[in-house]
C-alpha cells in the first residue's frame, strides 16, 4: 500500500491534544460540525454562510462539513408538507462547496423510511454513513459503517521537519499530498426515539457493544481517526476508552453543548437548532511539529452571511407550505426569549400550572426560542417540540437535591458531572433536606424515571387537565 507523504509523517509524529493553540500555529484543515438540527430553517443558510466564509478566510485549507444526525423534524409542519426539501438542498449546497458527511440519527426518517432517506441524501452528493443501523428487511446496514476522507493539504505545508527521516522518492516528489480522515458512524438504538411507522424495519445493535466489536478494526492504522457518535453522553463515556489517542469525538443526540479536551480525544457536543456550530482545526505546532484538534464553537446569529439561494428557497417555501391554521396567534411575548431562555420559561410555565415546587423537563423536548410580539401555532411547536400529560410526584428534599443536580448543565458543566442526562429544572425556592416537595414533568419522563433521575423507586401521578403545549400557551401574555 503506497502512503502519501503527509499521511506518512502524520503516523510518524502522531496527534497532540491541546485545549488552547497558539495563534500562529498553521491550520491543516478544517470541519465544520453541527448536529441536532431540526429543521431549524432560521439560520439553515447561514450554516451555508458559514462555510463560505472559513473557505474565503482560509484559502487553500482543505474545509469538510460533517452532519452528526437528526437533520429532520417531523413536528415542523413545513418540513414536512414540503417531505425536507430545505433540507436535501442544504445536503447538495454543501456537497458543492465541501466533502460532506451524514452519519445517520433517530431523526433521519422523519418523512420516507430509512432506506429511501438515506439514498436522497446521497443523491446530493453527501456521504452517509451509520453503521450499527441494521435494514430488518435484508440484515444489511443502511449505510456503511464508515468512510475516508482525503483532503488535500495545503500547498504551503513546510516539509523541512521529516525531510531527515523520510528520504522522498523522486516519483513522488511532485505527487499531491493528501489529509487523511477515517470517519467511523454510529447512532442510538433507543427505538421509541425513532418514527413510529419505521420501527419495525429497524434492527439497532447496541452502539457501546458494536463499538467494542468494530471500532478497533476500523480505526486500525488510521492516521485521523474521527467518530461520529449519535448514541448520546452516556454511551459515549464507555466508547471513548475504545478509540485511539489523538481522536476527535463528534459528540450528539443529547442536545448538549460541550468541549472536552484534555483526555487522550477531543469530545464535544455543538447544542441544536442550528443555534451553534462547531469548528474543528487540525493544526500543527510550530514548536514540535505535532498535530492536533482545537475545537472553537460559534454561534450562527439569523443576520449572519447566509447562502442566498438557499434563503429563497426557503422563503418560497413558507410562502407555499405555511398554511393559515400555522399562522393562527396563540399568545403574545413582550420580549423575544432564544431557545434556553424559552425553554426555562416553558419549564416554569409547567411548575405554576401544576401548582409544584420544581418542575423539571427534559432539554430535548424544546427546539427554538420564541418571537416577541405575536407567538403563532408554528413558532410554539418549534419552541415545544412534544405535548403530553404533566404527572406530578412528591419527593423527599435529600432526593430531590440529587436529582437537581443533574439538571440545567451548560458548556462550562465539568465533564467528571456528566451524567448523560439533559434536563432543565426550575424551582420556588431552596430544596432543603428532610422535607418534601412536589414535582411535576412530562409523561417521557415520568414513563422512564429511572434513566433520567437515577436509581430509586418514584411514583408519579398524571394531571389529565394538564397537557404541555397547552400550559405553555397559557402562559404567554395575550
Amino acid at each position: 500500500m503506497r502512503f502519501p507523504a503527509l499521511l506518512i509523517c502524520l503516523m510518524a509524529f502522531g496527534l497532540a491534544l491541546r485545549a488552547a493553540p497558539a495563534s500562529d500555529d498553521p491550520v491543516e484543515a478544517i470541519l465544520v460540525v453541527t448536529a441536532d438540527q431540526h429543521s431549524a430553517y432560521e439560520r439553515t443558510a447561514q450554516f451555508v454562510g458559514l462555510v463560505d466564509k472559513l473557505k474565503t478566510d482560509h484559502p487553500g485549507v482543505p474545509v469538510a462539513v460533517l452532519i452528526d444526525g437528526d437533520t429532520f423534524e417531523l413536528g415542523n409542519a413545513v418540513a414536512k408538507r414540503s417531505g425536507g426539501a430545505i433540507e436535501f438542498a442544504m445536503f447538495a449546497s454543501l456537497a458543492q462547496r465541501a466533502p460532506t458527511v451524514l452519519n445517520l440519527g433517530n431523526h433521519e426518517p422523519e418523512f420516507y423510511d430509512l432506506a429511501a432517506t438515506v439514498a436522497r441524501v446521497r443523491a446530493t452528493g453527501v456521504t452517509v454513513i451509520g453503521g450499527n443501523a441494521i435494514d430488518r428487511t435484508t440484515g444489511k446496514p443502511f449505510a456503511p459503517a464508515s468512510t475516508v476522507l482525503s483532503l488535500p493539504a495545503p500547498p504551503e505545508l513546510p516539509t523541512k521537519d521529516f525531510g531527515a527521516r523520510f528520504e522522498r522518492q523522486p516519483a513522488r516528489a511532485e505527487a499531491p499530498r493528501h489529509l487523511e480522515l477515517t470517519l467511523v458512524g454510529l447512532t442510538t438504538d433507543r427505538l421509541a426515539t425513532y418514527r413510529a411507522a419505521v420501527r419495525p424495519s429497524l434492527d439497532l445493535a447496541d452502539p457501546v457493544v458494536w463499538a467494542k466489536a468494530n471500532l478497533p478494526s476500523l480505526l486500525a492504522g488510521a492516521a485521523i481517526p474521527v467518530v461520529m457518535s449519535h448514541a448520546g453522553l452516556k454511551a459515549d463515556r464507555a466508547i471513548l476508552p475504545l478509540v485511539p489517542d489523538g481522536t476527535l469525538y463528534v459528540g450528539a443526540h443529547d442536545h448538549l453543548r460541550l468541549v472536552q479536551a484534555d483526555t487522550h480525544a477531543v469530545y464535544f457536543h455543538s447544542g441544536s437548532w442550528n443555534e451553534y456550530a462547531s469548528i474543528a482545526r487540525l493544526r500543527r505546532s510550530n514548536e514540535s511539529g505535532r498535530y492536533y484538534w482545537n475545537v472553537e464553537q460559534v454561534r450562527l446569529e439569523t443576520a449572519a452571511p447566509a447562502d442566498p439561494t438557499l434563503a429563497a428557497l426557503i422563503h418560497e417555501t413558507f410562502a407555499r407550505d405555511l398554511l393559515p391554521e400555522d399562522q393562527a396567534v396563540v399568545g403574545h411575548l413582550a420580549k423575544a426569549l432564544p431557545p434556553e431562555a424559552a425553554a426555562r420559561f416553558a419549564v416554569e410555565a409547567v411548575r405554576q400550572a401544576a401548582g409544584a415546587d420544581v418542575a423539571i423537563v427534559g432539554a430535548t423536548t424544546f427546539g427554538g426560542g420564541l418571537p416577541a410580539g405575536d407567538v403563532t401555532r408554528f413558532a410554539l411547536d418549534g419552541c415545544v417540540r412534544f405535548d403530553g400529560t404533566i404527572f406530578v410526584a412528591v419527593i423527599d428534599g435529600a432526593r430531590l437535591q440529587q436529582i437537581l443536580a443533574r439538571c440545567n448543565q451548560g458548556p462550562d458543566t465539568p465533564f467528571n458531572a456528566r451524567t448523560g442526562e439533559n434536563l432543565i429544572a426550575t424551582t420556588a425556592g431552596e430544596i432543603v433536606a428532610g422535607r418534601t416537595y412536589r414535582v411535576a414533568t412530562t409523561d417521557w419522563l415520568a414513563k422512564n424515571p429511572s434513566a433520567y433521575f437515577g436509581p430509586g423507586e418514584l411514583t408519579f401521578a398524571p394531571r389529565p387537565e394538564l397537557h404541555l403545549k397547552a400550559v405553555v400557551a397559557g402562559a404567554l401574555v395575550r
